[in-house]
């Protein structure tokens, strides 16, 4: 790989801009003489550099010592609180269980609540009724559709794939990812393991096939590649879903115009359809808590009059439709027109729409909530009206371009209708609520350009709106109502997005059944053959209409895959570049403590992606810069696969170079469930103050390690190093911070043990004591004279001999994608003039 680099221009001006384009068990770390080490990361060629001399000011030698697991700065309040709970439980009284079961019903439900309004509708038109047989055997069809899909693989085995109470086609990815290292980004560390929240359950020794699955999914590049494959097309689907829901939901509530009102047309009912999505888009800012509360009683009467309904039409019309419950009648359907069945199976998916939206809107209601609701009031409510509009049919087959408000009573018409469209509201929300938190998730984990998040409540950080996203699904949506008029077509299209995401969630439920369950291979196998088999009949069926129009929401989630394998792949390249151009420890060692320039007094939080080593673009900064700051932190925000960090875990800090450089590392550690939004002064508390704490715990695991030596008489190093039974050493990974320069005590090295202990512990206890006294009297000062913000942004280009296709990628669409999404520092609100950026071009 090459490197680019441009011309230089520094502006300290106001704001003080300047700009150039440009998990082991043991370790091997070098000691020096002064008790610190070096952070190496394992990645440098450590061979090499035994025996070297640093040529730092303090002249010191460096030893090659085999050392025990680093003990990193959060490693004790990660025991401390691994029993923590994310959300404190309390008392639910019966007012907070309504109240509870409302939002419940208008955040989850809406989606498969109404497809009462077109599913019949769909089917017949697909497959026109040729006798009451038929009735029957399409009514048997959606009872066992909403038995099987929506009740059996959702809420009875799905929704316990969460990953802590989180659903979606990239919660299982995370969970995946969490049991087995499947990511492609390679920043994983084996720290991030010891999050109390990681609840990592290792596969049984017993369960040979687990470990088989394991070490095969860990060891072949192309089955992690085929993984996220799966989780992008899953994700795409899901957004296309987003699009299409308020589409078809919306058209066939205000289709009921043309019953009621013979003077409206087609075009009157795109035209309010159009109205509809435009308030609905617009009033998706308010709250998931708000709204769900508000319209929850809304969607509450929805489902008792759409029982209501079935149950009059049952009594008033044919109540014999309840044989369907029989499965045999599905037999025969197929048995007297198995083409025209087949084709109508497109339509009848359409009546499990929304069961994705109930494992994707998980985070906000616990599994428990919407089994009992999906039970006892969801699923009996749809399958009376299911019941009630074939009821209705038997007697009056020639309605069945509208059964729903064909059967509605004839007083009570207006109130229904009035109703409907209330439910298609809800529908279309709930299905958009589903997007934006998956593409939050897509977001954190690296497949999704980063995008605006606003958190609309302070209570419940779950609850979150993309403005973007939001205006582009109201665009896509306007432009499929106005293109595609047809609720037929559209309803094909909804079939295809839908089934497309229940496959990949199904894939994925396998593999966590394998992995992670260790469910007995017959009932995988069963939960296989059922399920997968019958979604791929699905998808089969609604291939068959694609050219009737819905192949655009086909061209949409392509797109959408686009997008997100290329904002991978970049990132992916990118980081691995940055890794491979990180500044060399020899190069460190040779510019000394002082870095090769004059040290001034402050804190420099320098941003970068690194989660090992010292980036390239800090070279470029003290390139550029008159003068470093006599503090530097290595600020790396990163992404870990669980929903939740706790705050006492956030901050992982280490020592990057020997102490009298003063420079450390930090990784902000946040799940992708996170609410990433304090600003820049609460950061900055937050992290000095972790940085003090880490000084002394440091400082007191030191005087502990002291206390441990005057039983040992071993070599000098011996009293540095923690050492077991067996005799192996333990590093404590990060030293203090020694003082400066014209102050330091020089200890002198002695090739001689010791023969009076007490002294030497004396001596070393006043020593540490003085040490972290100053280490925190620096700390204090630097942190008074202020903290600037140093923000590197680094940018990849193909090379000139790179295939067409890798330049098209790079050069043209990643690179379109970087320069329009929001900028990493944008989320804390850094303002100006304490923010210096330094740009720098990779070639790769």
């Amino acid at each position: 790989m090459a490197e680019k680099s441009g011309s230089v221009s520094t502006s300290m001006g106001n704001g003080g801009l300047t700009s150039m384009d440009s998990v082991e068990s043991f370790r091997w770390v070098f000691q020096d003489a002064d008790d610190s080490e070096i952070d190496d990361d394992g990645d440098e060629d450590l061979p090499l550099r035994n025996g070297m001399d640093s040529e730092d000011e303090d002249n010191v030698d460096h030893r090659l010592i085999r050392t025990g697991p680093r003990i990193d700065s959060l490693d004790v309040e990660t025991l401390e609180v691994s029993g923590a709970q994310r959300i404190d439980l309390e008392d639910v009284t019966f007012r907070k269980s309504i109240k509870l079961a409302f939002q419940t019903l208008g955040v989850v439900f809406g989606d498969v609540g109404t497809s009462p309004l077109y599913t019949f509708s769909v089917m017949f038109n697909k497959a026109p009724i040729e006798g009451k047989e038929d009735i029957i055997g399409a009514l048997s069809l959606v009872i066992y559709t909403l038995i099987l899909i929506p009740l059996i693989k959702y809420v009875l085995v799905v929704l316990w794939a969460n990953d802590d109470g989180e659903g979606g086609t990239f919660a299982l990815y995370s969970l995946i990812c969490r049991h087995a290292k499947v990511s492609l980004l390679p920043n994983q560390l084996a720290s991030d393991t010891r999050i109390s929240s990681f609840k990592l359950k290792v596969p049984s020794a017993e369960l040979e096939r687990s470990l088989r699955i394991k070490e095969r999914l860990e060891a072949s590049l192309k089955l992690k590649k085929l993984l996220l494959m799966l989780v992008l097309a899953g994700t795409s689907m899901v957004i296309a879903d987003g699009v299409v829901t308020p589409a078809m939901s919306v058209m066939s509530a205000v289709r009921g115009l043309k019953l009621a009102v013979p003077m409206v047309e087609e075009d009157h009912v795109v035209m309010i359809s159009v109205a509809y999505l435009i308030v609905l888009f617009s009033v998706q800012r308010i709250g998931t808590s708000k709204i769900g509360l508000a319209i929850g009683p809304a969607l509450f009467l929805w489902f008792c009059s759409l029982g209501g309904i079935g149950i009059y039409n049952l009594v008033k019309h044919d109540s014999s439709v309840f044989k369907a419950f029989n499965p045999v009648h599905i037999y025969y359907y197929f048995k007297r027109d198995s083409a025209k069945a087949w084709y109508s199976l497109g339509g009848c998916l359409l009546c499990a729409t929304g069961s994705e939206a109930m494992f994707a809107d998980l985070c906000y209601f616990s599994v428990g909530a919407i089994q009992l609701i999906f039970a006892f009031l969801v699923l009996p409510c749809l399958l009376l009206g299911y019941l009630g509009q074939a009821a209705y049919l038997m007697d009056n087959n020639s309605h069945a371009q509208q059964p729903f408000f064909s059967s509605i009573p004839n007083g009570t018409f207006w109130l229904m209708f009035l109703i409907s469209n209330i439910a298609s509201l809800i529908a279309s929300r709930t299905m958009t609520t589903a997007t934006f938190s998956c593409v939050k998730q897509s977001i954190a984990l690296g497949c999704f350009p980063r995008l605006k998040i606003i958190h609309t409540s302070r209570k419940f950080m779950g609850q979150i709106y993309i403005p973007v996203m939001n205006w582009f699904l109201l665009a896509s949506a306007l432009l499929l109502v106005c293109f595609i008029a047809s609720t037929e077509e559209i309803g094909n299209a909804y079939g295809i997005a839908e089934v497309g995401v229940m496959m990949m969630s199904t894939i994925l439920v396998i593999l966590v059944m394998l992995l992670i369950w260790q469910t007995n291979i017959i009932l995988v196998l069963f939960f296989s053959v059922i399920f997968l088999g019958l979604e791929v009949v699905f998808f089969s069926s609604v291939l068959r209409g694609i050219k009737d129009g819905s192949w655009l929401i086909l061209v949409f989630a392509m797109i959408v895959f686009f997008i997100m394998y290329i904002w991978n792949y970049g990132s992916k390249l990118k980081y691995e570049t940055e890794v491979k151009k990180k500044m060399s420890m020899d190069v460190m060692r040779q510019l000394g403590s002082n870095l090769g320039t004059v040290r001034a007094p402050g804190i420099a939080l320098l941003y970068n992606e690194l989660a090992k080593g010292v980036p390239t673009i800090f070279g470029n900064f003290v390139a550029t810069l008159p003068a470093v700051h006599s503090m530097i932190v290595f600020v790396c925000i990163k992404y870990v696969p669980v929903p939740f960090v706790p705050p006492s875990e956030r901050f992982l800090f280490r020592r990057v170079c020997p102490k009298s450089y003063h420079i450390f590392r930090c990784i902000a550690r946040y799940g992708y469930k996170d609410a990433h939004r304090e600003n820049h002064q609460i950061f900055e508390q937050l992290l000095i103050q972790s940085l003090e704490k880490f000084i002394l715990r440091e400082a007191k695991e030191r005087s502990l390690e002291s206390d441990g030596d005057d039983d040992t008489d071993s070599e000098d190093e011996s009293s540095h190093v923690l050492r077991d039974p067996n005799g192996t050493g333990y590093s404590l990974g990060a030293p203090l911070l020694s003082k400066y320069r014209n102050k330091t005590t020089k200890r002198p090295i002695t090739s001689e043990a010791s023969t009076s202990h007490e002294p030497q512990k004396d001596s070393s206890n006043l020593v540490q004591d003085k040490s972290l006294e100053n280490e925190l009297t620096l700390l204090h000062a630097a942190k008074e004279s202020g903290v600037v913000y140093l923000l590197g942004h680094v940018s990849i280009r193909a090379r000139k001999d790179s295939w067409f296709t890798k330049k098209l990628a790079i050069n043209y669409f990643y690179a379109f994608l970087r320069k329009n999404c929001r900028r990493g520092i944008a989320t804390l609100s850094v303002p100006h003039t304490r923010l210096l950026e330094v740009a720098i071009t990779h070639m790769v």
